[in-house]
């Protein structure tokens, strides 16, 4: 394997659209692809202000085009080999009524050009009680409204493998490291004058919870392209990351990231269900409460038989760069530490 990934490295006509580059996910899986030989194109509504807001840590070609729109997603498509599909609503707002049609368009594309789409997936698909460690095969029952729109959109994304499109789905728990500043991390820690001094409780600490830092799951996600010729027209694998219970608490990990002891604080779930008319936002986080009160994590046993090893950070590293991140916000990603590769 190691020949067939050094060949396809150093393919020149290796060619990924990004759509979301902006975003937790989009940022780090363009970095990643850079990372790995490939020429890499964002999808973005205004092709100026990105590239000034992300100068040249993003050596990319920027194309207008929105993602709703099928016509520009097939322009911004052409040619390419891989279409990675990280984009989300602006403020996530209205989700149900722009995440499918928005995917439509990726899946138009990739049929035409006959490239692989890449789709970072969750464990909302999956039901409360589906245990602590699901595999790739397990049944999807979800019972929230996200949890189905993201079974619809793995539906699509088969259908669509069958149809001329290939796909790879990497399931993954929650989000966080450097330039994630929206992420599960982000909202879970009170941030006084610009530092860390607390983190929220949303559940009992005997109940273990999924986390992945973004370097090491993209890593895996590149990785996994770099053996496009061993993958099927459609793979799910899952990522582990880290799994947080007990003692090894989200807590007690930032305590260590930040030398400063930290005080644990109820997660305010009054107060959000007051503001939750309001506030899609808070809607949607008092929906996904029992992803932290029952145990769903991901049994990673296929990713580690594919590629030998799961890309993994050490959890003090990780959530220390995540945190030196949030409390000085850079303007580049620098911070960010690598994935330690077997």
């Amino acid at each position: 394997m190691s020949g067939q990934t050094q060949a396809l490295r150093t393919a020149p006509e290796r060619t990924a659209l990004v759509i979301g580059a902006g975003g937790s996910f989009g940022l780090h899986a363009t970095l990643a692809l850079i990372g790995h030989g490939w020429q890499v194109r964002a999808l973005v509504r205004d092709p100026a202000k990105a590239a000034a807001r992300h100068g040249q840590r993003l050596p990319v070609q920027w194309v207008r085009g929105d993602a709703m729109n099928p016509a520009e997603v097939a322009e911004a498509a052409r040619g390419a080999q891989v279409i990675v599909h990280a984009v989300n609503p602006p403020g996530y707002r209205n989700w149900a009524g722009t995440v499918l049609p928005m995917l439509a368009s990726t899946i138009a594309a990739a049929k035409a050009e006959g490239a692989r789409i890449v789709l970072p997936g969750t464990v909302y698909n999956f039901a409360p009680d589906s245990g602590p460690m699901i595999r790739e095969d397990a049944p999807q029952q979800p019972v929230t409204r996200k949890g189905k729109i993201r079974a619809e959109m793995e539906r699509m994304l088969r259908a669509a493998s069958e149809e001329g499109a290939r796909a790879l789905v990497l399931r993954a728990g929650d989000f966080f490291g450097p330039a994630a500043p929206n992420s599960a991390l982000a909202w879970l820690t009170l941030r006084t004058k610009g530092r860390v001094t607390g983190v929220f409780k949303p559940g009992p600490a005997s109940v273990g919870h999924a986390f992945a830092y973004l370097p090491d799951m993209v890593e895996a996600m590149a990785r996994l392209l770099d053996c496009e010729a061993d993958l099927a027209s459609y793979e799910v694998f899952h990522f582990r990351g880290h799994w947080l219970q007990g003692d090894n608490s989200l807590a007690a990990a930032v305590r260590r990231a930040t030398g400063r002891p930290q005080r644990v604080l109820p997660f305010p779930v009054p107060m959000l269900w007051a503001l939750a008319p309001f506030n899609e936002t808070f809607r949607e986080m008092l929906e996904m409460l029992y992803l932290w009160r029952r145990p769903i994590g991901l049994d990673n046993s296929k990713l580690v038989a594919f590629l030998g090893a799961e890309p993994h950070t050490d959890l003090d590293s990780a959530v220390r760069a995540a945190l030196t991140d949030l409390e000085t916000a850079p303007a580049e990603p620098a911070a960010a530490v690598r994935p330690v590769l077997a």
